[in-house]
């Protein structure tokens, strides 16, 4: 059965979910996106809980993890991932878009604790890099909405392609999403350089593209292969890059056989 829990790690109170796996599983650290609580990822934690001890992180100010005056830096968010890895057992660290420009960052800070990466979709924007290929808006937009209230019917013209479970999960938990924390995340998309991290980074990774985005495009994938030779390719074909979302059979099939 899932469960929430707080550690104390990097300074501040940490929020996570649990989802056991089998006995001697290994360990997943799930890093959600930039918007994304760690209950909104909760029925992907069910299914990978059957070969994996899922645990998906609340980023700092989002969901039940501290909030207010903090640093929301890639690297303040990268010292969280290593701190929270130290206290387990070397898990696989999967960083789904933000979460895995922080696993990157993490794991080039300190690959010690990781057994691994799975990052997925991860923007490639940066300094003199094409932008991220999402509006502003839609993030800040969204918040402002949440923040007074809003129905599962309200988020539709967000989210037109999910289901009203998951859009209501999302009115319901959005407004944790701190404005300053979300606003400082979106910049550093086009002013943190993750390309210059992957070159020192020996894990065993896998890239997973989301086939229907543009978020990463073919030559973006051949730039990372020459960067971190080791990583291995995946692709949802059709998928948006809410993956999960759109083909949760599709993004379990990519990620479930990843072993390090």
């Amino acid at each position: 059965m899932a469960f929430g829990y707080n550690v104390h790690a990097n300074g501040i109170r940490q929020h996570l979910i649990r989802y056991p796996g089998p006995e001697g599983a290994p360990e997943l650290l799930l890093i959600p996106g930039i918007t994304s609580p760690a209950v909104t990822w909760g029925f992907v934690g069910e299914r990978m809980a059957e070969r994996f001890d899922v645990h998906i992180l609340d980023v700092r100010g989002r969901g039940l993890s501290q909030s207010g005056d903090l640093d929301y830096t890639l690297d303040a968010m990268a010292d969280d991932a290593v701190a929270l890895a130290q206290g387990m057992n070397r898990p696989v660290v999967l960083g789904h878009s933000m979460g895995a420009r922080i696993a990157i960052r993490a794991a080039r800070k300190d690959p010690q604790p990781f057994a691994g990466l799975v990052l997925v979709d991860p923007p490639v924007s940066g300094p003199n890099r094409r932008p991220y290929p999402a509006n502003w808006a839609w993030y800040g937009d969204s918040i402002r909405m949440a923040e007074q209230g809003c129905s599962a019917e309200d988020m539709l013209k967000f989210c037109p392609t999910w289901t009203e479970e998951q859009r209501a999960l999302r009115a319901e938990w959005l407004h944790t999403c701190q404005w300053g924390a979300i606003r400082q995340a979106f910049d550093g998309f086009s002013t943190d350089d993750i390309h210059a991290d992957l070159p020192e980074i020996s894990l065993p990774a896998r890239l997973v593209i989301a086939g229907g985005a543009t978020v990463i495009l073919p030559e973006d994938a051949e730039e990372i292969s020459r960067l971190m030779p080791q990583i291995e390719i995946g692709r949802v074909e059709g998928a948006g890059h809410m993956i999960p979302w759109d083909d949760l059979d599709g993004f379990l099939n990519a990620v479930m056989d990843f072993t390090a």
